[in-house]
């Protein structure tokens, strides 16, 4: 009996198995095996390269990328973007775009950096209008001007105000880029990024006044449109205050006459006899 019931065991355990090898065989058959991902090689920075970059081979390097994966304005030969400028900063290993390109007649150095419709016009700077030398390509400042208005004499009148805002520095003395651990830069001449009635506007306040650079964050994009500032208003002696009223003065109740006695005595001499009468008052 116990013979009988282990060789119904075993068959069942056969047949599970053949079941479930036959159930593992059928999955395998429906497995599609992966096509191998075609490769193409693209143009990528060989070293972190600062804008304005001439690109020459030895700047250049490839890698591997997959090509059902294609970036738009890349490059897939090193022959292709030399000589060209580069108008952005690049790290390494990063793809050469065409986007990242000046025109291949647009030459090198700033003139790449311009933007089309735009112009860079310089400053005479001291280490104090250029914030004590913190303002370095890629900062972002606002230009104030401080001049005399009016008539001469009494009439005159010395302003300061914002006159542009929000510009972009194209380079600090001869450096289009920024110092990689952010050191200031004290140079005599700031190059700003401006539009052609921002250049004269720029032009006449460095000619007819004094000029100073206030440094502002690069993501702070807002205009704030600050108030001029007249020099009466800065330096003029506001009035004394005047004294706070007192309490009025109450003015004095007249004083009643006392009450007159309703009899008084009068004491009467006649010789050597003296008398005391009382009379009452009329």
């Amino acid at each position: 009996m116990n013979r009988k019931r282990t060789l119904m065991a075993l068959s069942i355990a056969v047949v599970v198995g053949l079941a479930a090898s036959f159930f593992v065989y059928r999955q395998m058959e429906q497995v599609v095996v992966a096509k191998p991902i075609e490769m193409k090689r693209v143009v990528v920075a060989g070293v972190s390269l600062p804008l304005g970059t001439r690109l020459q081979p030895a700047h250049l390097s490839t890698i591997p990328w997959p090509e059902s994966e294609p970036i738009p304005g890349m490059f897939t030969s090193t022959e292709s973007v030399v000589n060209r400028a580069l108008i952005t900063d690049v790290v390494e290993n990063e793809p050469i775009l065409e986007a990242k390109l000046a025109p291949e007649e647009g030459g090198a150095g700033l003139s790449v950096t311009i933007p089309e419709g735009m112009r860079a016009l310089s400053v005479a700077v001291n280490e104090v209008v250029a914030v004590a030398g913190f303002v370095i390509p890629g900062t972002m400042v606002d230009v104030l001007v401080t001049g005399s208005v009016g008539g001469r004499g009494n009439n005159e009148q010395t302003i300061t105000r914002a006159i542009l805002e929000n510009i972009r520095v194209l380079a600090a003395g001869q450096k289009i880029e920024r110092d990689k651990d952010g050191e200031p830069q004290t140079v005599p001449v700031i190059t700003l990024l401006v539009t052609p009635e921002q250049a004269n506007i720029l032009t006449l306040a460095s000619t007819e006044g004094r000029i100073q650079l206030s440094l502002r964050n690069t993501i702070d994009t807002k205009a704030a449109s600050p108030p001029l500032v007249l020099r009466s208003s800065l330096f003029s002696v506001p009035p004394p205050p005047r004294p706070a009223p007192g309490p009025r003065p109450v003015a004095k109740k007249a004083e009643e006459p006392p009450p007159r006695p309703s009899a008084f005595v009068v004491e009467v001499l006649r010789g050597v006899e003296r008398k005391s009468e009382t009379f009452t008052s009329p």
